[in-house]
């Protein structure tokens, strides 16, 4: 039996692949952070309201500059936080343990910034209404 072949379809032309840029290693760390954010707000999201913690420009640029690596064990513990001072009616928290501090505000879920254990030693926590130990 012999069968028809249809007539060849033209290829259409590709679009240019975008050369990509160089960035620095505090860019590229920045964009990697914020998109392992944006993954872990996706997993953890229960069926239900979820609840998901966001840093701030400022807060990511302080915690590179620090030394404080932002892991998910790290976000578990900081939404913690905000959730028992949301419990309680705080709006601007102090979350802290031995080495490091975040100031958090509460009804955004937003590290406004960070800080290490010198930075806390000379400094005076203000504009704050709650502090939380991180567990």
């Amino acid at each position: 039996m012999i069968e028809r072949i249809s007539p060849i379809q033209p290829v259409q032309k590709a679009n240019q692949v975008e050369q990509i840029q160089p960035v620095s290693r505090r860019e590229a760390g920045s964009r990697f952070t914020a998109m392992l954010q944006r993954e872990l707000g996706k997993a953890a999201a229960p069926a239900e309201e979820s609840f998901s913690i966001a840093f701030s420009k400022h807060a990511m640029t302080r915690a590179e500059e620090r030394g404080i690596e932002v892991t998910p064990a790290l976000i578990g513990q900081l939404t913690d936080s905000v959730e028992r001072a949301q419990a309680k009616g705080a709006t601007n928290i102090l979350a802290f343990d031995a080495t490091r501090a975040f100031i958090i505000n509460v009804p955004h879920g937003r590290v406004i910034t960070t800080m290490s254990q010198e930075e806390m030693q000379e400094n005076i926590f203000t504009n704050i209404d709650g502090a939380v130990l991180l567990k």
